[in-house]
């Protein structure tokens, strides 16, 4: 994990620990996509696996 934010990913959820505040990236170098379901035919049915709740907030953006 580094400390300096990834313009490469993306992220609106300010919940998150490697939520990069104000310019709306990640920390993290790559993150893991991972299935909510067997079968994968939206969006809805995924989520990142990298995901850990830190202390920024409980919202998304």
């Amino acid at each position: 994990m580094t400390n300096h934010s990834n313009p490469s990913v993306q992220c609106s959820v300010n919940s998150c620990a490697y939520h990069s505040g104000p310019d709306q990236t990640c920390t993290l170098q790559q993150i893991k996509v991972g299935c909510c379901q067997n079968n994968v035919c939206d969006c809805k049915e995924t989520k990142c696996a990298s995901f850990k709740l830190g202390t920024h907030g409980t919202s998304c953006t």
